[in-house]
């Protein structure tokens, strides 16, 4: 799975709407929404404050699967 998936995953299990997850995480939900549609690379500190807000570990979120890079 993909990180961008991942962050939408892990988000409606929280059941966090976009906005929700933006306000905690202090984006814009348009952001938030790149994130999600694998169209924007987000900083370190937002990934952290990301996994932060929905609970998880950068691994959990942001790690691609071994073997599933593409370089």
């Amino acid at each position: 799975m993909a990180p961008n998936d991942r962050v939408r995953t892990a988000r409606k299990q929280k059941g966090y709407s976009q906005v929700a997850l933006a306000d905690k995480a202090s984006v814009t939900r348009q952001t938030i929404g790149l994130i999600e549609a694998g169209k924007y690379n987000p900083s370190l500190k937002l990934c952290l404050r990301i996994c932060y807000a929905l609970d998880k570990t950068l691994d959990e979120l942001f790690w691609y699967d071994e073997g599933k890079f593409d370089r």
